[in-house]
């Protein structure tokens, strides 16, 4: 498939998805679709609108607070990133091998305060496995 069908498809189920949240703006499995396809398209501050909405929906949901973190660290909202990552770490996000690799979290890994709180979580891991 080319780039330009790629991005074509892309543009035609943002569409389709912004369409169906107007009709149902609390509609979970359609904002997290959106967001995702904002982000991959390089939208950011779209991707992170979504996001803030389905947080409002999902306030304890491991992956969606995980994908908020993501999309704060991509608009370089460090402070917000790292009390959301922490967050979804509460509720349960539990894939540190993907945490410490995320190409959205490059900003936020460049931050001395989420190096420190890495380190942290994977000495307490370390511990729980031994």
């Amino acid at each position: 498939m080319s780039k330009n069908t790629q991005q074509e498809d892309m543009d035609f189920e943002i569409r389709f998805y912004e369409s169906l949240l107007q009709k149902k703006p609390d509609f979970a499995q359609a904002l997290a679709a959106l967001g995702d396809l904002y982000t991959r398209k390089g939208l950011f501050e779209k991707g992170l609108t979504v996001d803030e909405q389905l947080a409002q929906l999902k306030p304890l949901d491991p992956i969606v607070l995980y994908n908020l973190a993501c999309s704060y660290s991509l608009v370089n909202k460090l402070d917000k990133a790292l009390k959301v990552i922490k967050r979804a770490v509460d509720c349960g996000y539990d894939d540190l091998d993907h945490l410490s690799k995320d190409p959205d979290l490059m900003n936020l890994r460049q931050d001395n305060r989420f190096k420190k709180y890495l380190l942290k979580i994977n000495n307490k891991e370390l511990k729980n496995s031994l």
